[in-house]
């Protein structure tokens, strides 16, 4: 499959998952008033870092998904790191995350 098709969601059943709207929380956690949710997908055989941090402002539930390079063997070094990486992300740009 191309690279393409994997990366703009053409792939039917080998794109594990990738879509927003089909990712699998596998754990979440509330830091600084952010939820941070891990949603790491199968991609070759491994693990993908993916996840989302989301926080209700004025109202409305904002969100942003991030998809990182690390791969893992493991689902659980996968989750661990895609909550660490969200933390990160708080930590460094606090709500201009959905700016």
């Amino acid at each position: 499959m191309s690279f393409f098709k994997r990366l703009f969601g053409g792939g039917g059943e080998s794109s594990s998952g990738a879509d927003a709207g089909a990712a699998k929380v596998l754990k979440e956690v509330e830091h600084k008033g952010f939820l941070v949710r891990a949603t790491p997908f199968k991609q070759d055989g491994q693990f993908q870092t993916c996840g989302v941090v989301s926080k209700e402002i004025g109202g409305a539930v904002k969100e942003h998904r991030f998809v990182r390079a690390d791969r893992f063997a493991g689902v659980d070094d996968a989750v661990d790191i895609s909550i660490r990486k969200g933390i990160q992300l708080i930590d460094e740009q606090g709500e201009r995350l959905f700016g």
